[in-house]
């Protein structure tokens, strides 16, 4: 060994035996051992890695290590989420593909983590963007299609006319295109969905089992779907009956009009001799998709001229196109309450509409003329006709009895989930396998033609999906019949690719199958392990594709497949780093910490900008981002300070799911620990590498040795419950403790054994240098080992230490054999020089003895 510690060395040394003898390489089966499945969310290939996926990563090396040590088959396994808007619009603003441009992300992304020593079976490796991934993506997509889980309909997207692509929702910004800056429209055309509706109860239902994720991730994915308890109201008119969905039936004798989206038929038939209407149309057009801007929004509307009747009462019923209604709940129509519905209030008092108050509240103001939570209260019917003075339950009941008779009305559950639209009019995605003929109209691609290979050489421009314009892929023949055909040119949301991973990790190179028989070894994955914003939409569609492959049978028998795909979840914080900036008129800009010098004048901090001398603003502790310009490279952290400094620090500085805040003094105590390790090392290797069996007798040993086995104990409790933190501080502790030996023979026993359990302890956290330390003391691989184990006996105190109370204050103490009986321990205190002086002229009422902590003395 060297005497000083020098962490490339350290790791390289690590890495190249691991690469070696492959020592992550995974077997489907070890006779004798149960398998465990610990999978991090792979990353998108951005080109670099960021301090988020150093803090993923390592806890789920660190938990992978541990289980290993627990005597567990361990699949760790890593992959890329390669196909992708971001790689897209990289690729035109680099003028190459995006395959290309993916690639040479993927290569440097691998070296970084392998940098950072994570135990990935790299044998394993999945990269979306591959046939031999999305082909079978494509074969479940044929199927399905086939049994019409999947289906094609109208659907309403964000079109940005510029770019001639369809937008997420979060790529508009304040009603333009976030690239052209071009006004987005609201626009119909063929899409592909999901029918995830059909799956809404057993999603919402097997929540309950998933015990082990977070709370509040539960709530998240239970809101998303969104149940809802209500009633389907029919409104009759001259063209058929127009159903809306209601939650509070019991206010339907105050509806004053219904409000529909502009894609309704009754505002499209309206609007074709009324041009005035139709441009209002296509105003609303223009507003985005996004639910939680269209609530927020004004409230815009116009009088369509149509009129339907009211269920019950027959009244003629105004029909409004409103800006508020998405075609896409429901039938795109909603009954207007203004007196007991806040949105409803505000359209009508905006253009003039009747407000009928036919709930009885307790709000002190009853004019309507302004808004009152309690309008929205439950109560007794009023102005209601026959329905008057019936509550909630019973206005419903008898309400729902009228409208079965009318063939008007049905009680119905309906969900704020809607089906699953994976159609993206852009190129780099997984092709959707559908072939269009004019005679046999969409046929999917024969099993035996796929997988439809996306070419991986086009360099987009930012005008439309360039596989429009690439007649070779286009220009097909029908499967059927044989005439010329045009193949489908959208491809799938990327969340397709990342549903299933975790699935074909285990059979990762079958060629066969989608999954063989090897997924049924492996899943459920038993740790899960990303960041809080997958919580709703990755997870919940990972969750339903597992259902769909269990219903297809790719999981075995589906009576007895896992219902869930992630048996535990754990959603690790936020890093988070200061942030600096300057404001002008040009807008903001945002500087480094390492461009910053702090300070400090009559105790009042200031930071000054290295380049300049000149003033910068603290902008907070925040995420760490590009646009904040707060980050840190982990490439150059590993290079000064180490990777086992950079995992070590990760894990001591906070809880897993706590966010972590960047220190750079953090840092480098992180790695004055790591270095005062080694060099305790070095100092006793030749003693630590002799085995004594001597059980130690002087006071001192034994309390060290107590010390250590105490702190192994907490360890292993914390490990089992992710608080790495404190079984860092576990370690520490038995350092110092160590410290303190002499170096008589049975000092050394203590010291030998010591050492050993910290080593095991540490070593899923800082892989590099345990292993080092232990091959060069120990002449043994530490990825062999077991983690160690307790010995309850050295826990057993010999001597106790009692403090003494009179009347319950403090007044002394005294060290008793801990096996004395508690007549012994009374008398003890009861002679306690301390306690005696503050006894005088008492007298001695009772004396209470708490075991091993204190005797209190009652006197008067």
């Amino acid at each position: 060994m060297k005497p000083a510690y020098h962490h490339s060395d350290v790791e390289k040394s690590a890495q190249s035996y691991w690469d070696n003898h492959q020592t992550f390489k995974v077997a489907d089966h070890v006779e004798g051992k149960e398998n465990y499945y610990c999978l991090s969310m792979f990353p998108y290939p951005s080109g670099r890695l960021h301090m988020g996926h150093v803090r993923n990563y390592t806890i789920g090396d660190v938990m992978s290590r541990y289980m290993s040590m627990k005597g567990y088959n361990v699949l760790q396994p890593m992959g890329w989420d390669a196909f992708g808007m971001p790689a897209e619009n990289a690729a035109i603003d680099n003028k190459v593909s995006p395959y290309e441009w993916t690639k040479k992300n993927i290569d440097y992304m691998k070296n970084q983590l392998k940098l950072l020593g994570f135990g990935f079976d790299w044998s394993r490796e999945i990269t979306t963007c591959e046939p031999s991934y999305y082909g079978w993506e494509q074969w479940l997509f044929t199927k399905l299609y086939e049994k019409g889980i999947i289906y094609r309909k109208n659907g309403i997207v964000n079109w940005d006319p510029i770019d001639q692509t369809v937008l997420a929702n979060e790529q508009v910004i304040d009603g333009k295109g976030w690239r052209s800056g071009a006004e987005i429209e609201r626009r119909e055309i063929p899409m592909y969905y999901f029918r995830i509706t059909d799956y809404a109860e057993e999603l919402l239902d097997d929540l309950e089992a998933l015990t082990d994720w977070p709370l509040q991730v539960k709530i998240m994915q239970k809101n998303w779907i969104g149940k809802s308890q209500g009633m389907e109201i029919g409104f009759p008119y001259e063209d058929g009956v127009m159903k809306v969905f209601t939650t509070r039936p019991d206010t339907l004798m105050g509806v004053s009009y219904v409000a529909v989206a502009p894609e309704h038929p009754i505002a499209q038939k309206a609007a074709q001799n009324n041009p005035q209407l139709q441009a209002f149309i296509e105003e609303c057009k223009k507003g985005g998709t996004n639910e939680a801007d269209i609530a927020t929004q004004e409230k815009k509307g116009m009088a369509t001229g149509a009129f339907v009747q009211h269920p019950i009462t027959g009244e003629d019923l105004p029909v409004w196109v409103a800006n508020y209604v998405i075609i896409t709940y429901g039938e795109g129509a909603v009954m207007a309450v203004p007196a007991h519905d806040e949105r409803d209030f505000e359209f009508a008092t905006k253009y003039g509409l009747p407000i009928k108050p036919v709930i009885a509240n307790n709000a002190d103001d009853q004019s309507y003329s302004t808004w009152h939570a309690e309008y929205a209260e439950h109560g007794a019917l009023i102005n209601s006709g026959e329905f008057d003075g019936l509550t909630f339950d019973d206005a419903i009941a008898a309400i729902a009895k009228c409208l079965e008779a009318k063939q008007l009305g049905e009680i119905k559950t309906q969900y704020r989930l809607r089906d699953w639209g994976i159609s993206r009019q852009r190129y780099w995605g997984c092709p959707i396998p559908i072939i269009h003929c004019e005679c046999c109209g969409d046929v999917p691609v024969p099993e035996q033609d796929l997988p439809v290979v996306l070419p991986n050489d086009l360099i987009p421009d930012g005008s439309g999906n360039p596989l429009n314009k690439l007649d070779s892929f286009v220009n097909t023949t029908c499967p059927k019949c044989g005439a010329p055909a045009r193949r489908e040119t959208d491809t799938m949301d990327t969340f397709m690719d990342s549903s299933w991973y975790y699935a074909r990790f285990a059979s990762y190179d079958c060629q066969t199958a989608m999954l063989d028989e090897r997924a049924e070894k492996w899943l459920p994955v038993d740790q899960y392990i990303g960041g809080i914003e997958h919580a709703i939409l990755h997870l919940l569609y990972s969750r339903f594709f597992h259902k769909l492959m269990r219903d297809e049978g790719l999981l075995g028998d589906p009576a007895k497949a896992p219902k869930e795909p992630f048996k535990a979840l754990l959603t690790q914080g936020m890093v988070i780093s200061p942030s600096f900036y300057r404001h002008t008129a040009s807008g903001y800009t945002w500087y480094n910490l390492d461009d910053v010098t702090p300070v400090v004048e009559d105790g009042q901090t200031t930071y000054i900008l290295k380049a300049d001398g000149q003033p910068v603003t603290f902008g907070g502790v925040q995420k760490m981002s590009k646009s904040k310009n707060n980050g840190v490279d982990p490439e150059s952290i590993i290079n000064e300070f180490g990777a086992d400094t950079a995992r070590l620090f990760m894990m001591f500085s906070a809880p897993p799911e706590q966010s972590l805040e960047w220190s750079v003094s953090g840092v480098e105590g992180a790695q004055r620990f790591l270095k005062r390790l080694w060099t305790f090392g070095y100092e006793w290797q030749d003693s630590l590498a002799k085995v004594v069996e001597f059980a130690p007798s002087h006071k001192a040993s034994k309390d060290i040795r107590r010390v250590v086995h105490a702190e192994l104990k907490k360890a292993l409790f914390d490990y089992d419950r992710h608080q790495y933190n404190t079984v860092i501080s576990a370690c520490m502790k038995m350092l110092n403790a160590l410290g303190e030996l002499d170096d008589s023979e049975e000092a050394m026993y203590v010291r030998n054994e010591g050492f050993s359990i910290m080593l095991r302890l540490l070593y899923p956290i800082v892989p590099h240098i345990v292993h080092e330390l232990w091959a060069n003391i120990y002449h043994s691989k530490i990825e062999d080992q077991a983690l160690p184990a307790v010995d309850e006996s050295v826990l057993v105190l010999d001597e106790i230490n009692y403090v003494v109370q009179v009347n319950g204050k403090l007044r002394g103490e005294f060290v008793i054999a801990a096996s004395a009986p508690k007549e012994e321990v009374e008398a003890m205190a009861l002679a306690n020089e301390a306690a005696q002086r503050h006894l005088e002229g008492l007298n001695v009422l009772k004396v209470i003895v708490v075991p091993k902590k204190l005797v209190n003395i009652v006197a008067k």
